[in-house]
C-alpha cells in the first residue's frame, strides 16, 4: 500500500478489495497460475475488458496482487507476501476480538 495506514484503515481496504465476486474470481484465476496476461482473465469472466481492468486496478491498489506493462501485454499475479502480511493482520483481528470479554445479554 502507497502509505502506512492503521489497521482499521488496512483490514477495511482489503475487504472491500476482496467484496466483488468479480474480484474473488480473479482472484482464483491468478492463484492458478504463476502469471497472467489480462486478456487471459478476460477470456474467464463475462465482464467487459475496461471493467476487468477496474477491478485489477482496485486489487494492484491494496497490494493483493502485481503487475507489469510491456507493450500491449499487462501481466498480473498474486503478491505471496502481501497476501502472508494480510492474514496475519486478519488472523491478528480475530484474536483480537474473540479474546474480549464478550457481552451477557
Amino acid at each position: 500500500m502507497p502509505k502506512i495506514l492503521d489497521r482499521e484503515t488496512r483490514l477495511a481496504a482489503w475487504a472491500k478489495a476482496i467484496s466483488h465476486p468479480a474480484r474473488i474470481r480473479i482472484l482464483s484465476i491468478l492463484a492458478r497460475r504463476d502469471t497472467c496476461v489480462c486478456g487471459e482473465i478476460v477470456d474467464e469472466l463475462p465482464l467487459a475488458q475496461s471493467t476487468v481492468s477496474e477491478h485489477l486496478r482496485v486489487l494492484k491498489t491494496v497490494g493483493l496482487i502485481t503487475g507489469s506493462v510491456s507493450g500491449p501485454r499487462s501481466c498480473y499475479c498474486i503478491d505471496r507476501d502481501q497476501l502472508r502480511r494480510i492474514r496475519a493482520e486478519i488472523e491478528g483481528l480475530f484474536t483480537d476480538l474473540e479474546g474480549a470479554s464478550g457481552c451477557s445479554c
